[in-house]
């Protein structure tokens, strides 16, 4: 392998540039910015998927795309492909005249903060460049709205906001140390926004007497009224939108300064310092006033977010025009769909499509003469586009198929079970406790045991997956039980397994 793939920082994480072997095959982690691709872009992830890969596209949690079933030996080849299509962090390796089979491509140990190698001079400035690169893949971790500056109910438009960020995080040799799995919220007060999601920083726009503000926390998420989900440190300050990016700048140095060397997330750091010793370490980074805000201390997000208009028309903050999504099939897609989403983006909408943290699409700005044109398009691609179809309301990993951790078929095992799903009931279905298709806690979750076999776990508080409620079910039992929400309250089994108590640290 050419000298340039030595990496900065080894990770088990698959990105654009490191390419991680699955039980089928090659996976390719692609990050798009606020999960926003063009329809160009859209045509050229088909187009390789299919000629280097097995064809198989998904959503992810984190709003981005994953292509499994990377040939072996045509890696380099489809990273190229994708890079010449403009999805890399900077487009730099083609800017330095490096050829794409210079690029990382490996299954790699554990991540690693160490950067002494190009520091001390151990790489040559190629590989030095082509390890900054692939750093800058793993840190574009910033999530937004996928209706942001379009949502009526928006305070901030946070898509300017999140390029200024993305650049930031890019930019600074030093964030390269950053885990892949660090990231960041940057929340504009939308109606659709996931804000159950841990952040190790999070955002949220508030309105004060004197415009809009940036509240900010640490390891958790916005707060809002009848939440359930931990949050470490709650609202801590509040800072004008112009000094968000140097507050997280000033952030993330206090945790490089700080956190031990096997500290990869900012609630690692929490557990040996106060949010207050984080915030005055800060202080040296940024020239405004930097201190816990005692006025936020009961502060909540004002707008209640509601995950349901990801589905079908909804009116954006433009007049005359619509957002337009559907949920593929627990988050897959083949090529031929995504070839079609970028047909009616174009013709319909504004070129571009919008993948969701809800491992959905969606399509913005839709005359509305042109919204039957979408939703009847979307269906006939597969999509579902209305919150009352079951297959809306379940998740699962990639399972067995996938994935040699999984003790099940998680994939069939849920289309198996969406006809019987009641409606209001949100399952979810995880190959093993690393629970790699949700970072979130949700209601219900199916926890396999062995093929074809689930514990029930639901969410009551308690860390992880929640209690256990039932052993070793079948689908079809699954299915009864859950349609007796009743009858798992009375059966209800306390005890959980302390291995899942960090479900969304193994998240992608």
């Amino acid at each position: 392998m050419h000298h340039a793939a030595l990496a900065l920082r080894p990770s088990a994480c698959p990105g654009l540039l490191r390419i991680v072997v699955a039980r089928d095959g090659g996976l390719c982690r692609i990050k798009l910015p606020g999960g926003a691709l063009s329809a160009a872009q859209a045509r050229a992830i088909a187009d390789a998927s299919l000629l280097h890969a097995a064809g198989a596209i998904e959503v992810t949690n984190r709003a981005n795309l994953q292509v499994r079933g990377v040939r072996s030996g045509q890696e380099a080849a489809f990273i190229e492909a994708l890079i010449k299509a403009g999805l890399g962090p900077t487009g730099a390796l083609i800017e330095a005249g490096l050829e794409p089979s210079d690029a990382l491509i490996e299954a790699a140990p554990g991540p690693t903060r160490n950067v002494a190698a190009a520091e001390t001079g151990h790489l040559d400035p190629a590989a030095a460049y082509a390890a900054t690169t692939l750093a800058a893949d793993d840190v574009r971790n910033v999530m937004i709205s996928p209706a942001a500056g379009r949502d009526p109910f928006a305070l901030f438009d946070t898509g300017p906001l999140c390029a200024e960020l993305l650049a930031l995080l890019q930019s600074e040799p030093r964030f390269a140390a950053l885990s892949p799995k660090f990231a960041l919220l940057l929340d504009g007060g939308e109606r659709l926004a996931r804000i159950d999601h841990p952040h190790d920083v999070w955002l949220a726009a508030t309105q004060g007497s004197d415009g809009v503000r940036f509240v900010v926390g640490l390891a958790g998420c916005p707060p809002e009224a009848g939440s359930q989900h931990a949050d470490y440190t709650g609202a801590l300050a509040a800072v004008r939108p112009s000094q968000v990016c140097a507050l997280i700048r000033a952030l993330l140095h206090t945790f490089l300064d700080l956190a031990a060397a096997d500290a990869t997330r900012m609630r690692h750091l929490l557990a040996t310092h106060s949010a207050d010793a984080l915030l005055h370490h800060a202080q040296r980074y940024v020239d405004f006033p930097l201190s816990r805000d005692a006025s936020l201390v009961d502060w909540q997000r004002g707008t209640a977010a509601d995950a349901t208009l990801r589905l079908g028309a909804q009116k954006q903050s433009q007049p005359d025009t619509w957002h337009a999504g559907g949920q593929p099939p627990l988050g897959r897609l083949d090529a031929a769909t995504l070839h079609g989403l970028a047909t009616l983006a174009q013709q319909h909408g504004d070129g571009t499509l919008r993948m969701t943290p809800w491992q959905s699409v969606l399509l913005p700005d839709i005359a509305t003469h042109d919204v039957p044109a979408v939703l009847t398009g979307l269906t006939e691609l597969g999509l579902a586009t209305d919150p009352a179809q079951a297959i809306t309301r379940l998740i699962a990993c990639a399972g067995s198929t996938g994935c040699a951790k999984s003790l099940a078929d998680t994939k069939a095992d849920a289309l198996q079970l969406a006809p019987r799903l009641l409606a209001g009931i949100d399952v979810h279905l995880s190959g093993c406790p690393r629970s790699c298709a949700a970072a979130h806690c949700a209601p219900y979750t199916l926890l396999a045991v062995a093929p074809g076999a689930y514990d029930l776990y639901r969410r009551d508080g308690q860390p992880g997956f929640g209690a256990c409620v039932a052993h070793r079910l079948t689908i079809d039992q699954a299915a009864d039980t859950l349609a007796c929400p009743t009858d798992i309250d009375a059966s209800r089994d306390a005890s959980i397994p302390a291995h899942i108590d960090d479900i969304h640290e193994r998240n992608p």
